[in-house]
């Protein structure tokens, strides 16, 4: 059955189209209000949005079969991240498809405002001619600073510079190798204020950079300066920024976005020195089909084969990397579920090894699939988007190792868990037949193929172990599918991985447990 979206905002038929040529059943469904879109929900694997639907826990909790939001834009703060994560949802956004309709935005914002273009459109066409009262300033020679230099922000900062601006930038994810190719001086955010005659804000909004323009920020603002936000509401405080401006330090602002929307009434509306527009950061034919086209590409490319593009809450994963990626995904899982079963003790952290082939390979979506194999025995609502976040949030250190080509394979996944008693490693790799095998346990080499059904044992290399266990099979009748063993040296510890076609019961468990030598017995399922 072909994966199924609902579209429940406005936008370019392209999305549709798009999902059409992928072969993506798709519904649109726009205006419907919480109650009603957690009603149908259920039935669909996607839901592409723009800023109108609000995907709260609520929706995602009534989201049975959906595996991705898509938003058709950049800003996702009216998405529920951490609901969406939490129960496996990927999220994406459409990062560069407005990037440059939102620059030239801010761009014409800026020159509107040095120029009272729009206090003078209305002034002239009221009759007057009050040529006197709009005197302006010039850009060329003056210095703008950018707050949040990425897609949008080096854009405005590529156009400042034809403009023989001068351009400052605060980010703190700009390297100065970055900053000398745009042409632009990084600084501190207390300098850039001290400096800017124009500030233009292109970050977006998180609990560090709500309120990043309030009145004590101002007060290091030169007099005179100018500030534009086409970001997001609430980056600036609206009320501090109004004293600004009457008390003549701030000389204007333009502003697309607010701290609320639509702003149907605001204090700024109506001051002489302020420019609004509805949020018209994105509004162009050009940027709408872009977004609306990117969004159903991504969507369609997860649906159908695993590929993630934009992810807000998952590493990407190329289209060219999911085929490549998917047996090894399956082998970090098992991995991780083989060592999380075994694992009685609190967990207190995870060291994961990629050596060989694999150090190569997008190692942050396969460590993800190993801490959900990890934490599902414990929280089985784990899965590869929530696992790091999870993992996070109890205390469990994450380490990461990657190393070339070492021992007899090509490439393996080593993992070993520290836990408050003991540490237990466990590592595979996948063979040419694409299978996931274990080749070691507890630094025991052995070759083993997972199924649904094992039993993992840990006993002294003594003679009669396999006879013992095979006459408890048998009188119980279990059948076993493999039988897989290694010992550390004749004598000393030896494992073994036994298959079955059903799981033993418990009754079975207790009586390998009783045999001689018998160590450790554990039912697996994977």
């Amino acid at each position: 059955m072909a994966p199924k979206v609902l579209i429940s905002d406005k936008m370019s038929s392209l999305a549709g189209e798009k999902f059409t040529e992928r072969g993506i059943e798709f519904d649109v469904n726009v205006g419907l209000d919480k109650d009603e879109l957690a009603k149908i929900i259920g039935d669909y694997d996607g839901l592409a949005v723009r800023s109108a639907t609000k995907v709260t826990e609520k929706i995602v909790q009534a989201a049975d079969n959906l595996k991705v939001v898509g938003r058709a834009g950049i800003g996702v703060d009216n998405i529920d991240i951490a609901a969406a994560t939490s129960r496996g949802v990927i999220v994406m956004n459409t990062p560069l498809g407005n990037s440059i309709t939102t620059a030239e935005h801010a761009i014409t914002m800026m020159m509107a405002l040095a120029r009272h273009i729009a206090a003078a459109d209305a002034s002239t066409q009221a009759g007057k001619w009050e040529k006197s009262k709009f005197m302006g300033v010039e850009v060329a020679g003056k210095t703008l600073g950018i707050i949040g230099c990425g897609n949008i922000g080096s854009i405005v900062a590529d156009r400042a510079t034809g403009l023989k601006m001068r351009v400052v930038a605060f980010d703190p994810f700009l390297s100065q190798e970055r900053a000398a190719d745009l042409g632009v001086e990084k600084v501190e955010l207390d300098e850039l204020f001290r400096r800017a005659d124009f500030i233009s804000l292109h970050t977006p909004l998180t609990d560090k950079t709500r309120g990043i323009i309030d009145s004590k920020s101002m007060k290091k603002m030169k007099k005179g300066v100018r500030i534009i936000n086409c970001a997001r509401g609430g980056l600036v405080i609206e009320s501090d920024l109004k004293m600004a401006l009457e008390s003549g330090h701030v000389a204007g602002a333009a502003l697309d976005v607010f701290e609320q929307e639509p702003a149907e009434s605001n204090e700024l509306f109506g001051m002489p020195n302020v420019i609004c527009t509805p949020h018209l950061g994105a509004a162009t034919t050009e940027a709408q089909e872009n977004v609306a086209e990117q969004v159903a590409e991504q969507m369609a490319d997860y649906l159908l084969t695993g590929a993630i593009t934009n992810a807000v809450n998952f590493p990407s994963i190329s289209a060219e990397e999911a085929p490549k990626l998917k047996p090894f995904v399956k082998l970090a899982e098992q991995l991780g579920s083989f060592a999380g079963q075994l694992t009685e003790s609190g967990l207190k952290a995870v060291r994961i090894e990629y050596a060989g082939d694999i150090a190569e390979m997008n190692t942050r979506a396969l460590t993800s699939a190993v801490l959900a194999g990890v934490l599902r025995p414990m929280l089985q609502d784990a899965n590869m988007v929530s696992a790091t976040s999870l993992a996070k949030e109890r205390g469990i250190a994450i380490e990461e190792v990657t190393r070339g080509q070492e021992g007899a394979y090509e490439t393996y996944i080593r993992l070993t868990l520290k836990t408050e008693r003991q540490k237990r490693s466990v590592a595979g790799t996948v063979f040419s037949d694409g299978k996931p095998r274990v080749i070691q346990v507890k630094g025991i080499n052995m070759e083993a193929e997972l199924g649904s059904y094992m039993l993992y044992t840990t006993n002294t290399d003594q003679p009669g172990f396999i006879g013992a266990i095979g006459t408890v099979f048998g009188e119980n009748k279990v059948n076993v599918a493999t039988f897989a063993l290694g010992r550390e040296s004749l004598g000393g510890d030896a494992i073994a991985l036994i298959e079955m076609d059903e799981p033993i019961s418990d009754k079975v468990l207790e009586a390998v447990r009783a045999l001689p030598h018998v160590v450790q017995a554990q039912k697996l399922r994977f």
